[in-house]
């Protein structure tokens, strides 16, 4: 009977902690809640993240979402992924976010817990959301906060107030190992702010900086370069040292980084005007500034793919092509922090046909125009110039 009890017992202090993480997870995400689901240490010897998928039957990409949580879900539901309760109805859809969910908004961390919700809940149904670094995330992590929000530093307070008193709840089992002091190391005062945005500050630092909780839980299933059928994903750009270097390399250095493994600041191919997630070279709204043949030079040395997908630059006339369809932007600055723009995402069906959904009244009132010509003359939809072919008008 005793050794019942015990082998009963000792399951106690990590059913605790899963309690207790699930608890803070509930309150700091909005009342998310989702079975608590720990993913290992990343080590030496934690295989790569996968940079290479098949082609999948539909592919929607999605761009900067930038810390506003109605824009995302209205972009989510754009493309008919969740339904009006935030549930995944997108089926085997493969979706990518090209990364800056951070910044300019006061929603961040309840993006991220909508994202991690979505990817369990698409994995259910054999489809997949692969999220993506932007430069935004690579500030974060380095402590680089110069476009945080006053609200994007309250809702880190507010984290680093709930993460503690969960850590204050494990101390009340003795079999669970003593939490660290997540602030350890961190300032209690920063020059030149003021006094009412130390605690926000000393929180985001805690939680995003290299194996802190939230880039340990969120950030490090992030890739930097993605390959999906003949579509390569990257948030600013890829030059042509880039890919010598190599896709998946880069991809295992950063998340390597992020999870502590590499001291405090990104790999040099993440910093400086032409790095994969700060170069502009093909997202210049006037095609003719755009470098056609660098982007070409890259693409014939990624085998079997023909564009190239990016968000990162505003595109304020909406999700835009240059060079001949090969270069996408998809950036359309939704968040209400960035331009306020509306929603718009690039779907790739299984023939490599790409198409825009809107829900931009502009198209909406074009479209309408041309139902009413088509009847009489056969027209085609009219696209403005230096759009993909396709526009689907969402009402």
């Amino acid at each position: 009977m005793e050794s019942k009890e015990n082998a009963e017992c000792k399951d106690i202090p990590s059913l605790l902690s899963c309690f207790v993480d699930a608890f803070v997870d509930f309150s700091v995400s909005g009342g998310l809640f989702f079975p608590s689901h720990p993913k290992p240490e990343v080590t030496a010897g934690t295989p790569p993240l996968q940079t290479r998928y098949l082609a999948p039957t539909r592919l929607v990409a999605i761009g900067d979402l930038h810390g506003d949580l109605q824009k995302s879900k209205e972009a989510f539901r754009l493309a008919g992924l969740i339904d009006a309760s935030d549930n995944w109805i997108g089926g085997s859809a493969t979706v990518v976010q090209v990364g800056d969910v951070l910044d300019r908004g006061g929603e961040e961390l309840k993006i991220l817990y909508l994202l991690e919700k979505l990817k369990r809940e698409a994995a259910k149904f054999g489809g997949n959301l692969i999220t993506m670094n932007g430069n935004h995330e690579i500030m974060n992590v380095e402590g680089d906060f110069r476009y945080v929000t006053e609200s994007g530093l309250k809702e880190f307070e507010n984290w680093g107030y709930w993460y503690g008193v969960g850590s204050n709840m494990k101390t009340l089992c003795a079999g669970l190992e003593e939490a660290k002091d997540v602030f350890d190391g961190i300032p209690t005062t920063f020059r030149g702010v003021k006094k009412e945005f130390f605690s926000g500050i000393r929180a985001r630092i805690a939680a995003l900086r290299p194996n802190g909780p939230i880039a340990k839980k969120f950030l490090t299933q992030n890739v930097t370069v993605l390959v999906v059928g003949d579509s390569v994903f990257v948030h600013g750009g890829l030059l042509p040292q880039h890919v010598e270097y190599g896709l998946e390399r880069m991809n295992e250095e950063v998340r390597d980084w992020i999870s502590g493994m590499m001291g405090k600041f990104a790999p040099r191919y993440c910093r400086g005007r032409e790095a994969v997630v700060w170069l502009r070279k093909f997202s210049d709204e006037v095609a003719r500034n755009c470098d056609c043949s660098a982007l070409e030079h890259v693409l014939a040395t990624i085998p079997g793919v023909k564009r190239m997908i990016m968000g990162h630059t505003i595109q304020e006339s909406g999700i835009s092509a240059v060079c001949g369809n090969r270069a996408i932007r998809i950036d359309v600055g939704m968040s209400k922090g960035c331009s306020d723009g509306i929603p718009e995402v690039l779907e790739i069906n299984q023939n490599s046909e790409l198409r825009v959904l809107t829900s931009n009244p502009m198209y909406l009132k074009d479209y309408k125009s041309y139902l009413a010509a088509d009847k009489k003359e056969g027209l085609g939809l009219l696209i403005p110039e230096n759009r993909p072919q396709q526009v689907e008008v969402k009402a």
